[in-house]
């Protein structure tokens, strides 16, 4: 019934996530689907500061984003109808369609000229040689059009060039299968399992009082004065009194497995990913969690066992 997270918040999540972890190529496609303009330009002003800083190489499909967030880009590729029309540094685009005889209008966003261009209904508005007659130019012509413009000359003879895996820079490419090291990746899965744990402080505070109302109940049905243990038949009672104990803290430890269940996805996605090894997962949650049971098996033993008539002995 609680409203969680917005949409924008999710995506900022979702790709702060996917920053983790050792890629350093990132494909991401259509993000700005159901985001408002602000958020769009927060989180592509974010990736292209980490571009810059980290030299990563990122690669973002957008439908008409707004000026703005068009500008935070180096690089623009420029596709229709399945062809390749442009692809180069967004400052030289606009010469490049000017060269092909259409300009963008002064207050227009280019990115909406970019996408009206190549279009047969939307073109002729954008055509400027006052001296030559309009007439619609398909994209393939644009394609073919883009090898002769120096931008893509550049690239066909950058591309002429066999590539030399000898000269690539070591932090080119990911050689560790892990971001960090094994012990760093257990620190920060055991202080995200503790934070968990801290935000679900009601749960395991909710558990210990259950299991003291249980245990004040248990006393009162097995008091040890009802309780005679000179026999054999006698012991009937005591097999009910430890039947019920194990019983209670079975059940108890139920409400564990259904956060266990509930996280699994998550783990799922983030050991497919890389994020950290899979171990760190289970063993960050053996230590946090087999304390939890010792504590809740400990309040019980500690409130039934000597009002039940068990041994009284420390020792047993």
């Amino acid at each position: 019934m609680t409203r969680g997270i917005s949409g924008g918040q999710k995506k900022r999540v979702t790709t702060g996530e996917m920053l983790t972890g050792p890629a350093r190529a990132l494909f991401m496609d259509e993000i700005s689907t159901g985001l408002d303009s602000s958020s769009t330009f927060q989180i592509v002003k974010y990736v292209s500061q980490l571009v810059h800083v980290m030299n990563d190489t990122v690669m973002i499909s957008l439908l008409q984003p707004p000026p703005e967030t068009y500008n935070l880009f180096d690089d623009i590729i420029l596709l229709s109808e399945g062809y390749m029309v442009y692809h180069g540094p967004r400052g030289n685009i606009l010469e490049f369609f000017e060269s092909a005889g259409f300009r963008c209008p002064e207050r227009k966003g280019v990115a909406d000229f970019l996408q009206e261009v190549t279009s047969k209904k939307d073109q002729q508005q954008y055509w400027y040689l006052d001296q030559e007659q309009y007439r619609y130019v398909p994209v393939l012509e644009f394609a073919e059009h883009y090898k002769s413009f120096h931008v893509g000359q550049q690239m066909l003879e950058e591309l002429k060039i066999p590539f030399e895996k000898s000269k690539t820079h070591p932090a080119a490419l990911t050689t560790s299968k892990y971001g960090q090291s094994s012990w760093e990746s257990f620190k920060a899965v055991m202080s995200r399992e503790q934070l968990l744990m801290k935000r679900n402080s009601f749960i395991y505070i909710f558990k210990v009082s259950q299991l003291i109302i249980l245990g004040l109940m248990a006393m009162t049905v097995f008091l040890r004065t009802e309780m005679p243990h000179g026999q054999i038949s006698d012991g009937a009672k005591f097999f009910g009194a430890l039947t019920f104990s194990l019983i209670t803290i079975l059940f108890n430890g139920f409400a564990e497995l259904q956060l266990t269940i509930k996280i699994l996805p998550t783990f799922y996605k983030q050991r497919d990913f890389l994020f950290s090894p899979p171990w760190t997962f289970g063993l960050a949650n053996i230590i946090l969690k087999v304390p939890v049971s010792f504590v809740e098996a400990g309040v019980w033993v500690v409130l039934t066992y000597y009002v039940m008539g068990f041994a009284p002995s420390a020792g047993r």
